[in-house]
């Protein structure tokens, strides 16, 4: 893998020194302000590398993604600044990340998104003139060749790390990565995956991209994050796609006296573990409303004590 820089963000001075790499997640309010979202992360400040900035969660209309993003910028923070295709055309999306390098965003994510009618205005059209792999492409594009899908010269290149989602599955006979090889095709830098609270899956998920030599050409984010009971674990396991969460898991919760306290010390034990699985780059903790809880579970986990200065 490449050391040139590309974004010359933390997060990609991290992964590329070899550093356990972690990062978080913000949604922007559905309001006209900015002081509230930056309060809720205050606490990542100086503990999580990059803190994804969702766009449009839930096929639902909230705060500019991209002012919210840019407000982190202004406070010190790293965003990821998520992009999904669902809400905007090639058009747009190519300004956009333009906008993000002029803001001095040095992380993205590209998504398709959730499908507009599964949100709270169910009339809303869907775009989806890119899907993610094109997003991707067009990415690398702007920031590599300095050129629009026109095949216009850009002035100014914006620099990032190119990010897209994964599933980590429980790999079946004969699986291949296709899907993540047409993604490091099209120009990805770095995944974030789905929660993924089952270790020896991820064990073996690892060990099959090995064998294809994907983590020698990406950096591999595992998803997790602090439960607050084992209700909200059943909710997750029975309701989100791809989660898997162990019986062992949901019945520790079950039998805590505080269970939020140990949903907090059962994340940062898979943390610990994270960092013990060859091929994995680091984590990215997801919890709504909780950016309080992940900066408490880093700090508590240790995973960045020993880590090279960048």
């Amino acid at each position: 893998m490449t050391t040139a820089l590309k974004s010359n963000g933390k997060l990609e001075r991290v992964l590329r020194a070899g550093g356990f790499a972690v990062t978080a997640e913000t949604s922007p309010p559905a309001a006209a302000d900015l002081v509230g979202p930056l309060m809720r992360v205050a606490p990542l400040k100086g503990i999580a590398d990059a803190i994804n900035v969702t766009d449009g969660a839930g096929a639902k209309a909230h705060l500019s993604s991209l002012a919210t993003a840019a407000a982190l910028v202004e406070a010190g923070l790293e965003p990821v600044l998520q992009f999904t295709c669902r809400d905007r055309n090639r058009l747009a999306l190519q300004g956009d990340l333009l906008g993000a390098g002029a803001f001095g965003i040095h992380n993205i994510l590209c998504l398709t998104g959730d499908a507009a009618d599964s949100g709270d205005e169910p009339d809303a059209k869907g775009v989806f003139d890119l899907n993610s792999g094109e997003l991707i492409a067009a990415a690398r594009r702007l920031r590599d060749d300095g050129t629009l899908g026109s095949g216009r010269e850009v002035g100014v290149r914006p620099k990032y790390l190119i990010g897209a989602a994964d599933l980590p599955i429980d790999p079946p006979d004969g699986w291949k990565p296709n899907a993540l090889r047409t993604k490091i095709e099209a120009g990805v830098d770095f995944v974030q995956t789905q929660y993924c609270f089952d270790m020896d899956r991820c064990r073996r998920y690892l060990a099959r991209l090995a064998d294809f030599g994907v983590p020698e050409r990406l950096f591999i984010l595992i998803g997790i994050g602090p439960l607050r009971s084992a209700k909200q674990a059943r909710w997750m396991r029975d309701n989100l796609f791809g989660v898997e969460i162990p019986d062992t898991v949901v019945d520790r919760l079950e039998g805590a006296a505080d269970q939020e306290a140990e949903g907090r010390r059962i994340c940062a034990e898979l943390l610990q573990e994270l960092r013990t699985i060859p091929g994995v780059a680091g984590a990215h903790l997801m919890a709504p409303r909780q950016e309080a809880a992940c900066a408490a579970v880093i700090e508590e986990s240790g995973v960045l004590d020993d880590r090279p200065d960048v």
